[in-house]
């Protein structure tokens, strides 16, 4: 039997605060109470993608959880304002698995895609993995202004965590956070410390 007190839930440090955006009314009270069960703090409902745009402009959450599917703006169009305003991380919501639609909630700046019918074992985990890649990219950004630069980084530290991950074993959050740590403490760029965990993990073979 499983026990949903062993779910992923939100830090114990802080709450993390959620938009919900769903146009059936059960739906989005499923997943409501999934998310408040599990530690968060729903600040928004939402029918449709123009107001959970709103919504997210208003409240400002640490992450949006949309439908797809959903009248006046889709969930797509509405990640892809969300993303560009820099407001959070986006996870959508569909009965639809789509390779098509995959790539194009990817290129709307989707952190992640939940396929329905789905229960709080599989909404919870890509919540946090959403909101945890949502911060190592709002990281880079920072360090890095010029945008085919903050992309090749980009890469260089997804290759970076790949190697740390094999190597130590460590979660992919831990070895961003690693990377991140370490390129403070020696007064580096995140990219020149990924840079360097790549030539060693290629100098050893």
């Amino acid at each position: 039997m499983t026990n949903t007190a062993d779910t992923p839930a939100a830090s114990s440090t802080t709450t993390r605060r959620v938009v919900v955006a769903e146009d059936e009314a059960i739906i989005r009270l499923d997943i409501v109470e999934m998310l408040t069960e599990a530690g968060y703090d729903v600040v928004g409902q939402a029918g449709d993608g123009e107001q959970a745009v709103a919504l997210a402009e208003e409240h400002k959450p640490d992450l949006v959880v949309m439908d797809i599917k959903m009248p006046v703006l889709d969930g797509i169009s509405a990640a892809e304002r969300i993303a560009k305003a820099r407001i959070a991380p986006v996870v959508l919501l569909t009965a639809f698995s789509q390779a098509e639609l995959v790539e194009r909630a990817r290129d709307a700046g989707a952190m992640a895609y939940v396929v329905k019918p789905f229960t709080s074992a599989d909404l919870l985990p890509a919540v946090e993995i959403a909101v945890s890649r949502y911060q190592q990219i709002m990281a880079l950004e920072d360090e890095v202004a010029d945008l085919a630069d903050r992309f090749e980084t980009r890469k260089l530290v997804d290759r970076a965590k790949s190697k740390l991950q094999t190597q130590f074993g460590m979660t992919e959050p831990e070895a961003f956070r690693w990377i991140q740590k370490t390129s403070m403490d020696k007064r580096l760029t995140m990219r020149e410390v990924a840079t360097t965990v790549i030539s060693a993990g290629d100098d050893r073979g």
